[in-house]
């Protein structure tokens, strides 16, 4: 995760919200979390796979009809919930699917709360009304990340496979807003809809959302029949990233903070930004990413659990050869802590063994060589180039 706001200013706004509950010393704040040498993780939980859309470019192959089979039970999802407040995760962020969909999602929310945890939500908002908005706070979801994938119904209601899905998502925004729940805007960025994020920043702010966050795609799930024609190349990048460098350059970060996900590279650019432009926050923000070597969190910083308890370095990783375990087997704290499980030693040894123009790159102390899973699944190599690198030329050389 790439925080702009925090490059560009030295400081983080929602980010702060999620350091760690008040009272709960002993958490990292989660400005800092990518840089700490810790590995307590923030864990993404795929409650289910059931959803009330059937988005284009979803990991995890979510839909209507998708929901209920060998999903944890409410008994198996209580002891994983047990077991992830013993380690002391710093997040647990439900997600789906659509969380909202599952059974009892309200009963494990609740005692998640009860465990100490600090949650945040994943949703489509559709199904975000002033009521569930306020049962949201009640039951301790701190955050609720509401993806956008477009500013238009018809780029977002075309990506996400069903009519009517653009307002119904607009208003589970204003809902938030509304009940003082704490939410962003998070577009998954493709050719069809890059031109469309100077309109969603400007929609983001108008509906006071103070987050806003532009996830690559990885192509994983349904998202591989994307890789073809919709998944944007490095020059796309860059004018995405010079967007949103300027936007955070312009705002006040209480006002909204901008963020970039799956794409440690993109670190790179925007510190050449700084340094163009002699903002005083280059020197220490370089600093800081080069001692901690942030690149790709999956394996270290960040864990998956799947609908069913599998164990996966990241959401986007949910292959077989990349699986850690399942907690139906092992708790989950044991498994990220096996120092001889051979996925995870080669995720957080991936600096060591990561490949081709990366690996001569005078920048790979700062992104680590950018994300592994996009790497593999385009070219199966987990050791490749990560193709959307912004240092890349057209021909995919290093600029």
């Amino acid at each position: 995760m790439n925080r702009i706001t925090q490059l560009v200013h030295g400081t983080g706004t929602v980010s702060e919200l999620l350091r760690h509950r008040r009272g709960a010393g002993h958490q990292v704040p989660s400005h800092l979390l990518a840089y700490s040498e810790l590995r307590r993780p923030v864990v993404f939980w795929n409650m289910t796979r059931r959803c009330n859309l059937l988005c284009a470019h979803c990991y995890i192959r979510a839909g209507p009809d998708a929901g209920g089979v060998d999903e944890l039970t409410t008994g198996e999802a209580m002891g994983m919930i047990d077991d992830l407040a013993t380690l002391r995760v710093p997040l647990l962020l439900f997600s789906g699917g659509e969380p909202l969909l599952r059974h009892d999602f309200w009963e494990l929310a609740h005692y998640t709360k009860e465990k100490g945890l600090t949650t945040a939500l994943s949703t489509n908002g559709t199904l975000i009304t002033p009521e569930v908005a306020h049962d949201l706070k009640e039951a301790g979801v701190e955050y609720a990340g509401i993806s956008l994938d477009g500013a238009s119904a018809g780029t977002h209601d075309r990506m996400r496979g069903v009519a009517g899905s653009f307002e119904r998502s607009m208003r589970g925004l204003e809902n938030c807003v509304a009940a003082g729940l704490k939410c962003g805007v998070r577009i998954t960025a493709t050719r069809s809809n890059y031109h469309e994020l100077a309109d969603l920043v400007d929609l983001s702010l108008a509906a006071g959302v103070p987050r806003f966050c532009v996830y690559w795609l990885v192509p994983s799930g349904r998202g591989r029949t994307l890789e073809a024609d919709g998944a944007i190349g490095p020059e796309e990048a860059r004018e995405v990233l010079d967007l949103l460098y300027r936007r955070a350059c312009e705002l006040d970060p209480e006002v909204m903070e901008f963020l970039t996900v799956d794409a440690p590279q993109d670190a790179v650019h925007l510190l050449s930004a700084l340094e163009r432009d002699n903002r005083e926050a280059h020197a220490a923000m370089r600093t800081l990413l080069e001692h901690a070597g942030v690149g790709c969190s999956a394996g270290d910083r960040v864990a998956n659990i799947d609908p069913a308890g599998t164990v996966y370095p990241c959401q986007f990783g949910q292959l077989d050869t990349l699986r850690i375990g399942s907690v139906r087997e092992r708790p989950f704290s044991e498994l990220w802590n096996d120092p001889v499980n051979p996925v995870l030693a080669r995720f957080r040894s991936k600096r060591e063994w990561v490949g081709g123009a990366c690996r001569s790159c005078p920048h790979l102390s700062i992104c680590g060589g950018g994300c592994r899973v996009r790497a593999y699944a385009l070219t199966g190599d987990l050791w490749g180039e990560d193709p959307l690198c912004p240092l890349c030329d057209q021909d995919g050389s290093r600029s």
